[in-house]
């Protein structure tokens, strides 16, 4: 299929965070924000209070956790939790419906609650690598600092959605949120597999997806007339996607637009990622939001639980 760039006209519309802040310019924002996710599920943020430094430090932690010896890695995978926490090799998960494996290696983050806290037996612990002293610190700093500007985002949505302010943070306070440290190393004799590339056309499973500049291209989403378009944010931009679970509870409103990482034209590029999954709590129930029920589609799909549903795309993507 085609794919075009941004020297076409078409390009993923841009808002500046700084505009939500403005009590005059908050209801301009929001429509923005919203409809470019209703047109291509996927949006550039720029205008955030994400420090740069924290975000330096974040990838500079995953580098050098992904230059351990693949012996060390191995070490923390974590049995039994799906791949939600720790190490997940390369050519481990698959894209739902693609028989080969994407290229490329990742570690994932979740919220840490406090002892005692309802929850806190029902997450898998995080793992920490050993190896690596500062790797706890920088990512954490992280993963709080892009909490935050979800919940900004969220609210936001709430008013493009006409529902009451606090409804999607209500969703995911304490939500199953998951920070992922990705690598697509170079594509050598060790990681090249014929027709597999860096991570086949999906859609995410979770409500947004919050995703930093990635350290190169290869990002593209898929537009309703089957072509392929490059998203290609600028240095500090955030880009925000919508996911299942968004479409779910808007009946089709907001879709998760299938995209997808291709390899690079040299081959020899790596690239580091660094996305960041909003999930609800797993006991929110997944319901189509009252005014949004499309008499023009079919009945939506019963309700469920989160961590129902979030189980059933594990399996689909091999990693349960």
């Amino acid at each position: 299929m085609e794919t075009k760039d941004l020297s076409s006209p078409l390009s993923v519309p841009v808002v500046d965070l700084r505009d939500w802040d403005d009590e005059l310019t908050s209801p301009r924002f929001a429509r923005a924000f919203g409809d470019a996710l209703r047109e291509f599920g996927f949006v550039r943020v720029r205008g955030h209070k994400l420090d740069t430094n924290v975000v330096d430090e974040a990838y500079a932690a995953s580098k050098e956790l992904f230059r351990l010896p693949n012996p060390t890695k191995h070490r923390y995978v974590v049995k039994g939790a799906a791949g939600q926490r720790g190490y997940t090799p390369l050519k481990t998960e698959s894209a739902k419906d693609c028989d080969l494996p994407d290229l490329k290696e990742f570690w994932h983050v979740g919220r840490e609650l406090p002892e005692g806290h309802p929850l806190s037996e029902v997450y898998a612990a995080n793992v920490w690598p050993e190896e690596l002293d500062s790797f706890r610190p920088r990512v954490s700093a992280l993963y709080e600092s892009l909490d935050n500007c979800a919940n900004q985002l969220l609210r936001a949505l709430a008013f493009y959605l006409d529902v009451p302010d606090n409804s999607f943070e209500e969703l995911t306070r304490d939500g199953d949120t998951v920070l992922r440290l990705l690598h697509y190393p170079p594509l050598d004799d060790s990681t090249v597999l014929p027709g597999a590339v860096r991570a086949a056309a999906h859609e995410d499973i979770n409500l947004i997806t919050l995703l930093i500049t990635s350290t190169t291209s290869g990002l593209e989403l898929k537009l309703r007339d089957g072509s392929w378009l490059s998203v290609n944010p600028e240095p500090g931009e955030i880009v925000v996607d919508s996911g299942d679970m968004m479409s779910r509870i808007t009946d089709g409103y907001l879709p998760a637009t299938t995209h997808r990482v291709v390899n690079p034209d040299d081959g020899h590029s790596e690239r580091f990622s660094l996305p960041f999954f909003v999930h609800p709590r797993p006991d929110a129930t997944l319901k189509v939001i009252e005014h949004y029920r499309n008499p023009t589609l079919p009945e939506p799909t019963p309700d469920i639980l989160a961590s129902d549903f979030l189980g059933e795309r594990l399996v689909a993507l091999g990693l349960l």
